[in-house]
């Protein structure tokens, strides 16, 4: 049985998104993400899946499987993954040269259900705050890792749903990096239970 990670970069105030639903907090980052992108790509060896939604899927789609991302050393490995995408409009969602991935555009909670009954390992899902919000309301979210950066905007859009009921969290592994990035992961409500434990 999969366990669905949601993995988002936020800034140290708690938002995943400005108020313009973007994030691009990252690109002020002093001194660059080498460091953790080698933790990265270690994690992703026990990774088997990515879970994106329609915008996520476009701004990746431009960059993962083209020479743009040539010299980022996790690229073969986000590459390598199996792909899902989900969105009511899209009809195809190539992947450069590599093989399309595969359209989810029926009930989500249903889809991501199906998946993790196929898929032995984690799955990982990137942005997608409204597809993440679906997940989480649905209790399909196993595990969060929030890489925390020492950039605040004010003002923005957090990681969990508004208005939901308090989420019980338990910290599963902490890890701090050169450049001030904080790494939380924690496992979700009864994951805590199951001995979950994607740490490297």
């Amino acid at each position: 049985m999969g366990q669905l990670i949601v993995q988002e970069f936020v800034t140290a105030d708690g938002f995943a998104a400005n108020t313009n639903n973007e994030f691009n907090a990252y690109e002020m980052l002093e001194g660059g993400t080498a460091e953790f992108d080698q933790s990265q790509l270690a994690w992703l060896d026990n990774v088997e899946a990515m879970v994106l939604g329609a915008s996520t899927y476009r701004m990746f789609v431009d960059y993962w499987p083209t020479p743009a991302s040539d010299g980022e050393v996790i690229a073969p490995a986000l590459n390598g993954l199996r792909r899902f995408v989900f969105s009511q409009h899209l009809k195809k969602a190539p992947w450069g040269d590599l093989p399309e991935a595969t359209i989810e555009s029926g009930d989500a909670v249903q889809a991501i259900r199906r998946i993790k009954s196929e898929i032995d390992g984690a799955i990982v899902l990137w942005g997608s705050l409204t597809l993440s919000e679906t997940f989480f309301m649905a209790g399909e979210v196993d595990a969060v890792r929030l890489v925390v950066m020492p950039i605040a905007i004010g003002a923005g859009r957090g990681v969990f749903p508004a208005g939901q009921d308090p989420t019980l969290l338990s910290l599963l592994s902490a890890k701090t990096y050169d450049t001030g990035l904080i790494e939380l992961e924690y496992a979700v409500g009864a994951s805590r239970s199951k001995g979950l434990s994607t740490s490297t």
